[in-house]
């Protein structure tokens, strides 16, 4: 990373290290350019300035991209391949979006010519048509982009750094009462019903549960085992008397392998289109599947969980996720997973291990 020296008015950037310098001119644009150089002193700087200055302006002549100035684009690509081999398949794909959608369209320029007010602009730009959430990862996928441009000795300094994304809101809390939720189950198709149930038990997400398989679940020792998250690691899920009570009763053909899904080829968008259709019915307003994840960490926190044990029982690698469960109850540890079958009491669980529920769950219907 280079700092401004006492000639930076002259185009001259002293190398932190100083071991060299960094030269830089405006291009018919008006946009500033950036290009390393060995330069052991500002005499040769300057003379490498002038130099490169020239022979960026017969290139333009002759019709040829200035050497050296390697558009934001073919950095992007260096930085996913960079990203590839340390990032879940799901994160690199995320990132890979942002990318391919935002950040390339936008920044269709020289890496070199990225200036600060242009990051700002891309922020505002982005405020009228994302969350503060969004914003925020796409700002800190530029930053480390531009980070690594550094070491890479592609540029002299980042120009995001310090730039504030916008304020990201606190997350939202929604749950239901136990006499809601059995309502609910009872409101809901049979097939739907042994999954909002263990939505609601477990705090396993949509996609969890859909790829769910014989194979992860240990009812001998009362927990699933989760190979495949939403951060990318392997998590416990530990079972209450109601979950394996539901689990034990789903049928197994002679044909099914442990490696066949226990809720058969249900896709997220059928449970999600069929359960907003369901609230819809039973008039429970502003309420998405993803909030029976709220409704079991709401529930773990008011059986007397403290806010570690919820984040590691959920999976949260943020406490700040878990926090905001924090105000529901006194903060004293308990043997939440079983407690919460006294707050199932309400939920009689023959009205999602029956015969027919079951043999819904695992039938995909139209």
């Amino acid at each position: 990373m280079a700092r401004k020296s006492a000639q930076a008015r002259d185009g001259i950037y002293q190398r932190q290290d100083r071991s060299g310098f960094w030269i830089s001119w405006t291009d018919a644009q008006g946009r500033r350019r950036y290009r390393k150089t060995d330069a052991q002193n500002i005499t040769q700087a300057k003379q490498i300035r002038a130099a490169e200055l020239l022979r960026v302006e017969q290139a333009r002549m002759l019709g040829f991209s200035p050497p050296g100035e390697e558009s934001f684009a073919e950095v992007a690509a260096r930085y996913l391949q960079y990203q590839k081999a340390r990032l879940t398949r799901r994160a690199y794909e995320r990132e890979q979006g942002i990318i391919d959608i935002h950040l390339k369209p936008f920044f269709n320029c020289p890496l070199a010519g990225v200036r600060r007010q242009d990051v700002q602009r891309y922020i505002t730009q982005r405020s009228g048509k994302a969350s503060p959430y969004s914003i925020q990862k796409e700002l800190n996928v530029i930053k480390h982009l531009l980070r690594l441009a550094i070491e890479w000795e592609l540029i002299p300094f980042n120009p995001a750094q310090g730039i504030k994304s916008p304020r990201v809101p606190a997350g939202r809390v929604r749950y239901l009462q136990p006499k809601e939720l059995r309502a609910l189950v009872v409101a809901s198709p049979l097939w739907l019903r042994p999954i909002i149930a263990l939505a609601a038990m477990t705090g396993m997400r949509r996609g969890e549960l859909l790829g769910l398989r014989w194979l992860d679940v240990d009812l001998s020792q009362g927990c699933i085992l989760l190979s495949q998250t939403k951060n990318g690691e392997s998590r416990i899920v530990y079972l209450n008397e109601g979950a394996q009570a539901i689990l034990t009763s789903i049928p197994q053909t002679s044909e099914a392998s442990i490696t066949d899904r226990i809720f058969g080829d249900f896709t997220p968008d059928q449970v999600s289109v069929t359960f907003r259709r369901v609230c819809r019915k039973f008039k429970i307003a502003d309420f998405r599947f993803h909030d029976l994840r709220h409704t079991a960490a709401s529930w773990l926190r008011m059986s007397g969980a403290d806010i570690h044990t919820v984040a590691q029982l959920l999976g949260h690698k943020d406490l700040r996720m878990a926090a905001r469960y924090q105000h529901l109850s006194p903060a004293f540890l308990g043997e939440a997973v079983r407690k919460l079958d006294g707050v199932f009491g309400e939920l009689r669980y023959q009205d999602v291990t029956t015969p027919e529920a079951l043999e819904a769950a695992v039938t995909v219907t139209n």
